[in-house]
């Protein structure tokens, strides 16, 4: 291994050298990149969360693409709506990385994310059948479990290495990519297709979230829902998903000519060990966790360009971590973006989608503004990017995130050289 695909702390570097996404800003990283820049929301209302008499009607629903393209009719009947968004963005990230067909597939592995898993459709399931469980459809089990996705993609592509489901609260996404590099870079794979997926608008889904109070209830102004670390936030907005990014050692994604979107440099993650849901106010797990990120790249604070914050539009959560932030820094952070007011909460693919999102803006050196932010709370402890994008130098980007059961994971990527 020459010096140039080292990684300062040991192991091989990491590249990314493909991207799929299908998002309620858009199915491609450069609809969903234009959006989050023009710091547009994408909620709006969902009928039959109105019909099902909810206190929450609205939602950030992926917009309608052909899913014939990807899939078999055979395909299609067996799998459900998270399978579904991620085996689309894992073909588009794989069609972008296109990847050797000589790899060994022993070598390339799967590594996935997801915080709700197949609960909304053991909903749909039941719903149907509660009088009659044993006229169940036959796929109702496999549809239902959570590694269902990840090994649908293994199995389609015939990818033999290591194939694993991450289930970390919202923080799954960013669990899942920073656990498939760490696989790459001390070598127990030569490729990891990772992130994370979650399509949890459903009736019992949306229902439970309103009645720990944790969603906006803004009916009557949807697009003004999620507002990232705004004084007059009243909690966030349910989105679905997926985020897939193709991950391969530096030197082999060199070597062969790939277009490299960045690399995921460093990765920390660590519990708060505080409350079920709560994040600890004090923030100080989460500031040691990125601490722990930027060491774990070889960096300094001062090396980081910008960060990407959780940002959900709790009030308790923001909170937490711009004090998080202010910890870290001491005081002294760099300029902090947020992608939920435009896209909404991903639940386990908001890490993945997050940080393909800091990839695209650390290869622009443009940091996207934070949507619907008027008036902060949090703005004189850290330096919220608001009303329009920010210019900055290339530099690598913080990418946080955080899941109930104090769960925090936290990303450093670099862009390309």
């Amino acid at each position: 291994m020459s010096p140039q695909d080292r990684h300062p702390s040991g192991g091989h570097r990491v590249a990314v050298t493909g991207i799929g996404v299908k998002s309620p800003a858009g199915n491609s990283l450069d609809e969903v990149f234009a959006a989050v820049l023009a710091g547009r929301s994408v909620a709006a209302r969902v009928d039959r969360l109105v019909e099902a008499d909810l206190p929450v009607h609205f939602a950030c629903l992926v917009p309608e693409f052909d899913p014939e393209r990807y899939l078999s009719r055979r395909e299609a009947r067996q799998i459900d709506r998270p399978a579904q968004l991620l085996l689309c963005a894992a073909d588009d990230a794989l069609a972008d990385a296109a990847l050797p067909a000589d790899r060994r597939p022993d070598r390339i592995g799967v590594q996935i994310g997801t915080g709700i898993g197949g609960l909304s459709s053991m909903e749909a399931a039941t719903a149907g059948f509660v009088d009659r469980p044993r006229d169940l459809p036959v796929h109702t089990v496999p549809r239902t479990m959570a590694n269902s996705p990840a090994c649908r993609i293994a199995l389609r592509h015939g990818f033999q290495g290591v194939c694993t489901t991450y289930s970390s609260a919202c923080a799954s996404g960013g669990t899942a990519l920073g656990e498939a590099a760490r696989r790459i870079r001390y070598g127990e794979l030569d490729v990891a297709v990772a992130g994370g997926v979650d399509a949890a608008v459903s009736t019992v889904v949306m229902g439970a979230f309103a009645r720990m109070r944790a969603l906006s209830t803004r009916n009557d102004r949807p697009a003004l829902a999620s507002r990232p670390f705004d004084a007059d936030r009243d909690g966030f907005v349910m989105g679905e998903g997926a985020a897939v990014l193709v991950l391969e050692r530096w030197e082999s994604a060199r070597a062969r000519g790939a277009v490299i979107h960045g690399e995921i440099a460093g990765y920390a993650e660590n519990c708060d060990a505080f409350h079920i849901a709560a994040p600890h106010e004090d923030g100080e797990v989460a500031a040691r966790c990125m601490r722990q990120a930027v060491a774990d790249a070889g960096l300094s604070l001062a090396d980081i360009g910008h960060i990407s914050a959780h940002g959900t539009s709790t009030v308790p959560g923001d909170r937490a971590e711009a004090r998080a932030i202010e910890r870290c820094y001491d005081g002294q952070p760099p300029p902090v973006t947020a992608v939920k007011g435009v896209t909404g909460h991903l639940i386990g693919a908001a890490g993945a989608l997050a940080a393909a999102l800091a990839l695209r803006s650390a290869s622009r050196a443009l940091v996207p503004p934070i949507a619907n932010l008027h008036d902060s709370p949090e703005g004189g402890r850290i330096d919220l990017v608001h009303g329009a994008p920010r210019a900055l130098a290339p530099a690598p980007v913080l990418s946080n995130a955080f899941g109930f059961g104090g769960q925090n994971s936290c990303l450093v990527l670099a862009p390309p050289p």
